[in-house]
C-alpha cells in the first residue's frame, strides 16, 4: 500500500514538473477587479472624426455629394404619407436625377469599381430604400445581367442606353412556383432555326414571372432566365440545355405599350418597397433574335448547334449564379446602411431620453439603464463588426471581378451568401429592438422605425432565402472539410478550420479553461480562438451526423434530420469570419483614439456572442464556470463602456439629421422638432 501511495506522490510531482516545462507561467492572471484595472480608470475618448475618416474610406466624397444633392432637393425627398402610384413616380424621378442633373453615374461602376458602386447605393438607400433598390434593379440585376453573362455585343448595343437609363430594364427570374431552385424554372426558349429566333414561352400559370422590379409600370426589357430548348433528330426531338438568360423587349421603346405576346400584371401594395413597381410577366410565343442569348457561358449556332466551355449543365449552371453574386453582396452592404440608420435613432433618442432616477435628483437618461444598454450596445458593437466585414466582402468581390480566380469565385459565393443571410437577418430583428427601445414615441411612422422595418424585411428572401444561403455556406464547410482529410487546400477564409479542426480533436486546456483576467478575456486570441474552436466543432460533430444518418435515410433525408445542426453550423462559421475582420480592422486603424474605440466595441462584440452560446462552451468545459461568470460580467461592463461614448460612436457613421431623417433623433433642440410634426 505504501508503495502505492508514493507512486502516486511520484506521477503527481511529474505532472506538475511537466506542466511548468510546458508553460512557465501558468498561474491566473489578475481577477476582474473593478478598482485594481488601470483601463477602468482611465477615461476612453474616441476621436470620432478620426474614425469616420478610417470607416468611410476612399469613398467618402461620392457618399457626401449624394447626400448633399437629394437634400438641397425637397421635392426628391418622399414624403411621409405617399400613395404607391405616387412613390413609384417619385423613385423614378429619383434616379433620373442622380443620373441626369447630379451626373452621378453608377453603371459605369459595376464591372469596374464595385466598392463605389455599393458605396453610392449606400447613399441612394438612405434617401429612399425604394430608390435604392430600384437603382440596384436597373443596374445590379438587369445591367449586371447584361454584362456579365452577354459578350462584347451586348455591352456594346446595351451599355450606354441601361446607363443613361434610356433602357430600363428587369431582371425576370423568380416564377410563381420556383423561388430558390432557379435550376427548376419552367419558362422555355426554344429556338426555331428556320428564322434563327427563339419562342419565349410561359406554359402554364406556376411559371409566369412573379415579383419583377421594374416590370409593373417603367420597363422596358426583361433578361428572361428559360429553359434553353433545341430540336434534335432523335427520337425525343428536343434537348433541354438547362436555364440560360436570354434579352426579351416586353415595351415598345417609343410608344410604352406592351409588346406583343407580352401580358404584364402589377404585382400590386407590397408590405414594404412601395416605390418598386413588381410585376407578372407571362410570354405568349414572344419572338426574340438568337443574337439575344447572353452567350457567355454557352451559344447556338445558326443551324442549332449549341457549344459551351463547361462541359455540364451544373456547371453552366454554377458559372451563370456565380456571376449575380454580385446582388448578395449589395444587399448584405445595405443591410448594414440599415442597420447604422436604426441603431442612430435609437442610440441619440435613448441619450435624450430621461425617465426616473433616484429620489429628489434629476431624471437620468434612459441608455444609462443597464435593460437598455443591453438592448443597443451590443447592436452597435455588431454595427461595426458588419461594417468591416462587408468592407472586406466588397473587397473580395472587387477582385475576384478582376481576376476570375476559381477558387476566389467560390469563396466569394459562399461568403456572400453566409454574410447576406446573417446580417439582414439580424438587422430585421435590431430594427423591433430598435423600435421597442425608443417606447410610443418609436411607433410614430415620422421617427422611421415602422418603414424601415417593413422596407427592409424582404431583404431576408431576395438575392435568396437566408435559409437557403446559410445551408450553401454549411455545403461549402462540408466540402472543404473533406478535402482537406483528402490533403486539398483551403482558401483563405476558411484557412484556419486546419489548425482549429486539430485542435478540436485534443481536449479542452482544464488550466485555460478556468483563466478570468480581464487582459485574457480580452485578448483577441481567446475570442478568435473560442470561435473557431465552436465551428470546428459543429463541423466534426455534423459530419460524423451526416454520414450516421445517410446509412438509413439516405442523402436527402440525412440532410433535413440535420438541418438544423447545419445552420447552427454556418452561422457559427460566419460570425468567426466577422470577428476575424473585426480584429484586423482594429489592429490596422492608424490613429490610437480611434482604435481603442473600436478595440472597444470589438471585444463587446467577441464576448457577448460568447455569453450567448455559453452553453456549447460549457458543455464541452471549454470555459469553466467562473469564466463563463466572468466573460457575462465583462460584456456587462463593456457595454457600459460604450454607452459612455455611444455619441461619438454613432456620430462616426456620418448620418446628419436629413439622413436619419427622424425627429426624435435629431442632434439639436429634438424635442422642439418633434412637437412641429405634429402641428405645434
Amino acid at each position: 500500500m505504501a508503495l502505492e501511495e508514493f507512486s502516486e506522490i511520484a506521477a503527481a510531482r511529474r505532472i506538475q514538473r511537466l506542466s511548468s516545462h510546458i508553460s512557465p507561467a501558468l498561474t491566473e492572471p489578475p481577477q476582474l477587479q473593478t478598482e485594481a484595472c488601470s483601463s477602468r480608470t482611465r477615461k476612453l475618448v474616441v476621436n470620432g472624426q478620426a474614425l469616420s475618416l478610417y470607416m468611410k474610406g476612399k469613398h467618402r466624397d461620392i457618399q457626401e455629394k449624394v447626400h448633399e444633392f437629394y437634400n438641397s432637393r425637397p421635392d426628391l425627398q418622399t414624403p411621409l404619407e405617399i400613395s404607391k402610384d405616387d412613390h413609384r413616380e417619385l423613385c423614378m424621378r429619383q434616379l433620373y436625377a442622380l443620373v441626369r442633373e447630379a451626373g452621378i453615374r453608377p453603371f459605369r461602376y459595376v464591372a469596374d469599381d464595385p466598392a463605389k458602386y455599393f458605396a453610392i447605393m449606400e447613399a441612394v438607400g438612405s434617401v429612399d430604400m425604394s430608390f435604392g433598390i430600384k437603382m440596384g434593379v436597373q443596374y445590379s440585376l438587369w445591367g449586371g445581367s447584361v454584362i456579365n453573362l452577354g459578350t462584347k455585343k451586348h455591352r456594346d448595343k446595351y451599355f450606354d442606353g441601361i446607363d443613361n437609363l434610356d433602357y430600363l430594364g428587369c431582371f425576370a427570374m423568380t416564377e410563381l412556383h420556383h423561388g430558390s431552385n432557379v435550376q427548376g424554372l419552367q419558362t422555355t426558349a426554344t429556338f426555331d432555326p428556320i428564322t434563327d429566333e427563339f419562342i419565349i414561352d410561359t406554359p402554364h400559370d406556376g411559371a409566369i414571372k412573379w415579383w419583377i422590379g421594374n416590370a409593373a409600370v417603367h420597363g422596358k426589357f426583361a433578361t428572361v432566365f428559360a429553359r434553353l430548348i433545341l430540336p434534335t433528330h432523335d427520337t425525343k426531338g428536343v434537348s433541354d440545355m438547362g436555364v440560360h438568360a436570354f434579352i426579351v423587349p416586353i415595351r415598345d421603346m417609343k410608344t410604352h405599350q406592351t409588346l406583343p405576346g407580352v401580358e404584364i400584371q402589377d404585382c400590386g401594395q407590397k408590405v414594404g418597397l412601395n416605390g418598386v413597381d413588381n410585376g407578372a410577366l407571362r410570354f405568349r410565343s414572344v419572338r426574340i433574335p438568337r443574337d439575344n442569348l447572353l452567350n457567355r457561358f454557352g451559344d447556338v449556332s445558326r443551324d442549332g448547334k449549341y457549344t459551351s466551355s463547361l462541359p455540364t449543365i451544373n456547371k453552366r449552371f454554377g458559372a451563370t449564379l456565380g456571376e449575380l453574386v454580385g446582388g448578395r453582396v449589395a444587399l448584405a452592404y445595405s443591410s448594414v446602411g440599415v442597420l447604422k440608420v436604426s441603431a442612430t435613432i435609437a442610440i441619440r433618442y435613448s441619450l435624450l431620453r430621461q425617465q426616473f432616477g433616484p429620489p429628489k435628483q434629476p431624471e437620468v437618461s434612459i441608455l444609462d439603464y443597464q435593460s437598455q444598454q443591453h438592448k443597443l450596445m451590443p447592436m452597435l458593437a455588431s454595427t461595426y463588426a458588419y461594417h468591416f466585414a462587408t468592407v472586406y466582402l466588397v473587397e473580395k468581390y472587387s477582385e475576384m471581378k478582376k481576376t476570375n480566380d476559381e477558387q476566389l469565385v467560390a469563396d466569394v459565393h459562399a461568403l456572400s451568401a453566409g454574410l447576406k443571410s446573417y446580417i439582414t437577418s439580424y438587422t430585421a430583428k435590431s430594427l423591433s429592438v430598435c423600435r421597442e427601445a425608443c417606447g410610443g414615441h418609436g411607433y410614430a411612422a415620422v421617427n422611421r422605425f415602422g418603414g424601415l422595418r417593413n422596407d427592409h424585411d424582404i431583404f431576408q428572401t431576395f438575392e435568396g432565402d437566408n435559409t437557403v444561403l446559410l445551408q450553401q455556406v454549411a455545403a461549402d464547410l462540408l466540402k472543404r472539410y473533406k478535402e482537406k482529410f483528402q490533403g486539398g487546400t483551403l482558401t483563405v477564409t476558411w484557412s484556419y478550420l486546419r489548425e482549429s479542426m486539430s485542435s478540436y480533436l485534443a481536449q479542452p486546456n482544464p488550466v485555460t479553461a478556468r483563466w478570468e483576467g480581464e487582459d485574457h478575456l480580452r485578448d483577441p486570441k481567446f475570442q478568435l480562438d473560442a470561435f473557431r474552436y465552436r465551428t470546428s466543432r459543429l463541423l466534426q460533430s455534423v459530419a460524423m451526423r451526416l454520414k450516421k444518418h445517410s446509412k438509413t435515410l439516405g442523402t436527402f433525408g440525412a440532410w433535413n434530420r440535420c438541418l438544423n445542426h447545419l445552420l447552427t453550423l454556418a452561422e457559427s462559421h460566419i460570425e468567426t469570419v466577422i470577428l476575424a475582420k473585426f480584429i484586423e480592422a482594429v489592429r490596422k486603424c492608424p490613429d490610437p483614439s480611434a482604435r481603442a474605440g473600436l478595440k472597444l466595441v470589438c471585444d463587446l462584440y467577441a464576448l457577448d456572442r460568447i455569453w450567448n452560446d455559453i452553453g456549447t462552451y460549457r458543455n464541452v468545459d471549454y470555459v469553466a464556470p467562473n469564466k463563463a461568470k466572468a466573460i457575462h460580467k465583462l460584456a456587462e461592463y463593456l457595454s457600459f463602456q460604450v454607452r459612455n461614448v455611444a455619441k461619438e460612436l454613432v456620430d462616426a457613421f456620418e448620418l446628419p439629421d436629413h439622413v436619419t431623417r427622424a425627429p426624435i433623433a435629431m442632434q439639436a433642440d429634438a424635442y422642439s422638432q418633434y412637437t412641429q410634426v405634429v402641428g405645434f
